[in-house]
């Protein structure tokens, strides 16, 4: 299986802070915001990542990852010239997705929890079809929302919908069979001009090929698209390292349990970092 991140955004929304830097690249925390997708991905044990960036920000990508090396990963990078929508990530990627399966994580999407790897782990094993995940929010209207029948199996998701019919909404981590690149590239574009990843999700469940797995609530997840949802996360993400003692989204250690990188090549990345908190707990893990 082949990783892909939706990092295309400059984030408007958030403007002036993403006039000089994309949103991908802010900080959520201590981190940048693109460390937290890419760790879904090595949780998952993805080694081979394309990142869909915005035009012209190649190069500040390429100083964050390289070729992905030293973490014992395949990184390449394309660019976005136009936006639309997340379901063109499929089109965008077509090549590098060949004739694998694949998994996509939006660039500004934060997931944490005790069982995120079992979760990605049993996506994964899903090998025909799609697998996605529901969340539960208060106020669904802005996300794409699932509706459920009385045994709990998914019959409709409906995009930014007035009247939702339920609370629970699929965030932006998506896994896929090879077909998925045929069916994003008949998606019809929406109302407001894009290709919807929920057309996407739609025409597997009329296929009858969709598994929606719903989080408990026992799960993070961030959606950092606002100046309060970047800072309402970075507060969320300070609160668990302080409770915890552990480092969510540290991807040299995701690399590291993996079995990707030696332990002298996390040390020679912790060296790099010495100076900070994140340096020294590298530093620590040997």
């Amino acid at each position: 299986m082949k990783g892909i991140i939706l990092a295309a955004g400059k984030g408007t929304r958030l403007y002036p802070m993403t006039k000089p830097v994309c949103k991908p690249l802010l900080p959520i925390y201590d981190k940048p915001m693109i460390y937290y997708p890419l760790a879904v991905l090595q949780h998952a044990g993805i080694k081979d990542v394309l990142i869909i960036v915005p035009p012209y920000d190649l190069e500040q990508f390429e100083r964050l990852f390289g070729d992905g090396s030293s973490l014992g990963m395949n990184i390449s990078y394309k660019e976005q010239f136009v936006q639309r929508g997340i379901a063109d990530a499929f089109i965008v990627g077509e090549e590098f997705i060949g004739d694998d399966s694949v998994c996509l994580v939006l660039g500004d999407n934060v997931f944490y929890g005790d069982g995120l790897k079992e979760c990605l782990d049993k996506a994964q094993q899903n090998t025909v079809g799609a697998t996605i995940f529901g969340v539960y929010v208060d106020d669904p209207r802005a996300f794409g929302v699932v509706e459920f029948d009385e045994n709990g199996k998914a019959i409709s998701i409906e995009e930014k919908p007035e009247n939702p019919k339920s609370n629970y909404i699929v965030p932006g981590l998506y896994f896929y069979d090879n077909r998925v690149v045929e069916i994003a590239k008949n998606v019809q574009p929406s109302a407001r001009g894009e290709l919807e990843i929920t057309s996407v999700n739609n025409e597997y469940l009329k296929l009858g090929d969709l598994n929606v797995v719903t989080l408990g609530k026992d799960f993070v997840w961030l959606d950092a698209g606002t100046e309060d949802s970047l800072l309402a996360g970075g507060e969320v993400i300070r609160k668990i390292q302080a409770e915890t003692g552990k480092y969510v989204a540290c991807i040299e250690e995701c690399s590291y349990d993996n079995g990707w990188i030696s332990r002298d090549e996390l040390h020679k990345l912790g060296k790099e970092l010495e100076k900070t908190k994140y340096g020294k707990y590298i530093m620590n893990k040997l």
